[in-house]
């Protein structure tokens, strides 16, 4: 099983089109070592034809463009994309479906109930694209156990809730349901091996623990170094926890949990970075105090074997 990385920042991108913090006055001008990224996104296929997009970023025509197998160019319309699976409504995980509207079949798009609530009401995409090719709706079912998907034979998808606000937009977003946001424990066919995904990940609860621990790789929430990272620098009022998100540092942060799973060989890869963490600096020292814990920072492009 192939796991691409199309995307590793967080929304906005690197730099952010309105930025002028340190990293992105850097990236741009080039004195800081450090690579551009596009919005979070990740691919998954077993025959590396046909791929499983996990969340449509609004760069995806950009992240198509810069990873070519994602179009073999079997016919004179053809797409690598063969189902796009949804962890949320959020914006930046759902507005590259637009962008697909060309596509010459309805989109197989997966999702939980209550993420299909929000694109059918506060963020209407499924009607939108009802006059372009269409969805065909999979419903993602939390309490079915794993599921398979037709592009991908042999694959088990687990989904997993997780402690999480819906979208401003949504309907419910005073009032959070199950399903709202999720996980991916993802088993590859013949190996066996696991990769657990969360670019969103504010709680962690004992069956997200026990997920943690059983994958063979990890790709987790990168978004900020510190809990007050965008307060310190006058960008937010927020707190990581505020926009449910585990910062990488101090008690109970990331780095921690990742040090406490205790599981050998065990790839952990910090993912969905703001422009703002510090750890998007190539030879700055929060890499290397990654490095002391193995942890690795994602790029996009990057691929796993499973």
């Amino acid at each position: 099983m192939k796991v691409k990385v199309l995307g590793s920042s967080a929304g906005g991108g690197f730099p952010q089109w309105n930025c002028n913090c340190r990293n992105c006055d850097g990236v741009r001008k080039g004195t800081l070592a450090a690579q551009r990224r596009t919005q979070s996104s990740i691919a998954v296929s077993v025959d590396g034809v046909a791929w499983l997009l996990v969340n449509a970023s609004p760069d995806i025509l950009a992240q198509i463009a810069a990873n070519p197998e994602m179009q073999p160019a079997r016919h004179t319309r053809d797409t690598g994309i063969a189902a796009v699976l949804l962890m949320d409504a959020q914006i930046d995980h759902v507005t590259g479906l637009l962008m697909l509207r060309e596509n010459s079949a309805p989109l197989p798009l997966y999702a939980t109930d209550a993420v299909w609530q929000d694109l059918s009401t506060g963020f209407p995409i499924v009607s939108i694209l009802s006059h372009y090719c269409g969805v065909e709706r999979r419903l993602i079912d939390l309490d079915a156990g794993p599921c398979e998907i037709a592009a991908l034979p042999g694959v088990r998808i687990e989904a997993l809730p997780l402690s999480s606000k819906a979208p401003p937009y949504s309907p419910h977003r005073a009032a959070p349901q199950r399903g709202d946001n999720i996980g991916l424990l993802i088993t590859a066919p013949g190996s066996g091996k696991r990769v657990f995904y969360a670019p969103g990940l504010g709680v962690l609860e004992p069956p997200v623990r026990d997920a943690m621990r059983s994958a063979d790789l990890l790709l987790v929430d990168g978004t900020v170094w510190t809990s007050d990272e965008m307060i310190a620098l006058g960008l937010s009022k927020k707190t990581a926890a505020d926009m449910g998100h585990l910062a990488q540092t101090g008690p109970g942060g990331m780095i921690e949990v990742l040090d406490s799973l205790d599981r050998p060989n065990q790839r952990k890869v910090l993912i969905h970075i703001n422009n703002t963490n510090p750890i998007l600096i190539d030879d700055g020292p929060e890499r290397r105090v990654l490095a002391q814990h193995g942890i690795e920072v994602a790029h996009d492009g990057m691929l796993f074997q499973l």
